[in-house]
């Protein structure tokens, strides 16, 4: 999460600390909140070495357009006896290398349908509109540039956002904007992305032969039995991928569908309490005979533990954004530029079609389709965001590269396909620039008005399952603050000991914060845990959670039963009735129904934060809480105005 760009922007003040940030966690912890993190960070990392890619192809075409075509039409084979494909370098990168792209893009989808934005299905709707409306009007526009020419086919080229490119640019150009924006551009790009991928498969396909196809789908059939047998052995799954991009390939389709294909059949699931205690176990008995018979089975109960979906995006995901799309840029993105070529480019139906389909057809789209949506079904659909966030995910879809260029190689040769790469390097440097300006007019805005154009006032997904209950939790604070910070922690785990200053600066420094503490003992790794839990429980029946809370935080190495029986002297409790209840476990009841309710919000590793019910991600250190928290408060600012 990104708010503390919001918190700027908002015209918030920001705290000022020489810390760095820190986001551990317990060794067992799940990592349901990595994927969407990650793939924003990997894009956002990744655009800088495709930028520089497509900078290094300029520079090579208009150096050495020799060479530069030389080396990437070399022909390269594979034969197996008398069978083999033969493609140009290029080629084999295009359809190839790309098909890992489109994989990837496939797990995305599926991960947004299993634990994202779209897990709850009413919620799919709006991003299909808006995807599909920031594509029909870039196409209609293109089609009515170049109607009665012959380059009137090429219409896919002007329809497709670049993931990478948009979201890297989005943190540059539009470092302001929420980070929901993000999330919600990249559900609109993995719509764009699939129907991109449809219209290559139907649209832009060579005559199709019927008998390789129908073997495609029968061994991805074959792909769908393993799955369905559990079986997790990645070589099985590569060799029936190759087999089915084969058969793709002599049907005359487009193989990079294969990728695709794969890609969204990866189910997506958080990880299992007891998987991972399982692992645990499984490690601790190959921590006491490293044999090589427990280290595989340690190696499969770790696997296991992660979804395939995880699994397969953290290994593909940073390949794909840091060497095969900026190896495909490389050798695609390169044209050879003069004064000549340049005006009759801009000129040339192909490139103002491409050039001002995306930079007016993308805004007017998206915009337009998520706004029709929400008229029509009365608000029952509504952006994740404000309409000045809705206008940046607009501005910003104007950059289309990587599925832009691959259709336009296939649809146009020669002087075309050269006009057609200018127009799609254009569009996307105006589209950054419009974001810009966006972002700059959104700054001048009332802060109230600022607030609600970037946040709006949208039906968020709660991920607490248990709401606070001041009858029933812990709770440091007003009780009816506008925010409230819950924490599921462990007395033992080190990393809620890092947190512990962090929160106790977060409430001196705002007296409208709520702060609640659950209790989560990670029982298999911290063997003092469950004892340090009822300790506090205990001198919570005698009014004193809050400072035996303190004290076990304050020293986590020291939480035997004798030192917990001093902490208790050390607060004037009374000693009897503390031990009385620490013998007799009288806490364990409370204790079990915190760890239900982490169960019930999917939450398996200390310390895990929620903020007013959403689930905090990434580091929590003072700077990133604190405007964590601003950001909760301004979303409670424009509430009252949704509900009048």
């Amino acid at each position: 999460m990104e708010p503390t760009a919001f918190a700027k922007l908002a015209g918030m003040a920001e705290t000022d600390v020489s810390t760095a940030p820190f986001s551990g966690r317990t060794a067992w912890t799940r990592n349901l909140q990595t994927p969407l993190r990650a793939f924003l960070a990997t894009e956002t990392g990744s655009a800088a070495v495709l930028f520089a890619a497509v900078i290094a192809a300029l520079v090579w075409a208009n150096v050495d357009q020799a060479s530069y075509e030389r080396v990437w039409t070399t022909t390269l084979s594979i034969r197996i006896g008398g069978h083999g494909i033969s493609q140009e370098l290029r080629g084999w990168i295009n359809s190839g290398l790309m098909a890992f792209f489109f994989f990837v893009i496939g797990l995305e989808a599926r991960r947004e349908f299993d634990l994202g934005e779209l897990r709850e299905r009413r919620r799919v709707a709006l991003p299909l509109l808006a995807g599909l409306g920031g594509m029909v009007v870039p196409v209609v526009i293109y089609l009515a540039i170049n109607a009665g020419h012959d380059t009137i086919h090429g219409w896919g080229t002007a329809m497709s956002t670049d993931t990478a490119f948009a979201l890297g640019l989005l943190a540059l150009a539009g470092s302001g904007l929420p980070d929901r924006l993000r999330a919600y551009l990249l559900t609109v790009a993995v719509v764009d992305d699939i129907v991109a991928l449809l219209v290559i498969a139907i649209a832009y396909s060579s005559s199709i032969s019927v008998v390789p196809l129908l073997v495609a789908f029968g061994i991805f059939g074959c792909i769908l039995l393993v799955r369905a047998a559990d079986i997790h052995v990645g070589a099985v799954y590569f060799v029936l991928g190759t087999a089915v991009w084969i058969a793709f390939y002599e049907a005359g389709v487009d193989p990079v569908v294969a990728g695709l294909m794969g890609g969204v059949i990866a189910l997506a699931y958080p990880a299992q309490r007891s998987d991972l205690e399982r692992a645990s176990d499984i490690f601790r008995l190959f921590r006491e005979q490293p044999t090589g018979d427990l280290a595989r089975t340690a190696r499969g109960a770790l696997k296991t533990a992660v979804s395939p979906n995880e699994r397969l995006q953290s290994l593909w995901h940073p390949w794909t954004s840091y060497v095969i799309v900026p190896l495909f840029a490389l050798a695609n993105a390169g044209v050879h530029l003069s004064m000549g070529f340049l005006s009759t480019a801009y000129t040339a139906p192909v490139t103002l079609g491409i050039m001002f389909g995306y930079v007016l057809g993308k805004p007017i789209g998206i915009v337009g389709a998520t706004w029709l949506a929400s008229r029509l079904s009365r608000g029952r659909l509504r952006a994740p965001v404000g309409w000045a966030s809705v206008a940046g995910a607009g501005t910003i879809a104007g950059i289309g590269f990587t599925v832009s260029i691959l259709i336009a190689d296939l649809a146009f040769h020669g002087v075309e396909l050269d006009e057609a790469k200018i127009g799609v390097l254009s569009a996307a440097v105006l589209a950054a620039t419009l974001t810009w300006l966006v972002v700059l007019v959104t700054r001048r805005l009332p802060r109230r008005t600022r607030i609600r154009m970037l946040l709006g006032t949208p039906d968020l997904i709660v991920d607490l399952a248990d709401p606070v209950d001041a009858e029933q939790d812990h709770i440091r604070g007003p009780a009816d603050a506008p925010v409230t910070v819950l924490e599921y922690g462990d007395f033992e785990c080190p990393y809620c000991g890092q947190a512990e200053p962090v929160l106790r600066e977060l409430l001196r420094d705002f007296g409208d914060v709520a702060y609640v503490w659950r209790h989560l003992p990670l029982n298999d790794v911290h063997p003092n845990a469950q004892q340090a839990a009822e300790a506090a429980e205990a001198a919570a029946e005698q009014g004193a959670f809050w400072e035996m809370h303190d004290l076990l935080l304050d020293h986590q190495d020291a939480l035997g039963f004798r030192d917990l029986l001093g902490y208790a002297r050390e607060l004037g409790l009374d000693g009897e009735r503390f031990e009385h209840d620490l013998r007799t476990r009288s806490g364990t009841g409370r204790i079990a129904r915190d760890v239900d309710s982490a169960d019930f919000s999917a939450v398996s590793g200390t310390p895990t934060f929620f903020i007013n019910g959403l689930r905090h991600y990434g580091a929590y250190d003072i700077a990133t809480l604190t405007a964590a928290v601003k950001a909760a408060r301004a979303r409670e600012l424009v509430r009252p105005t949704s509900e009048s």
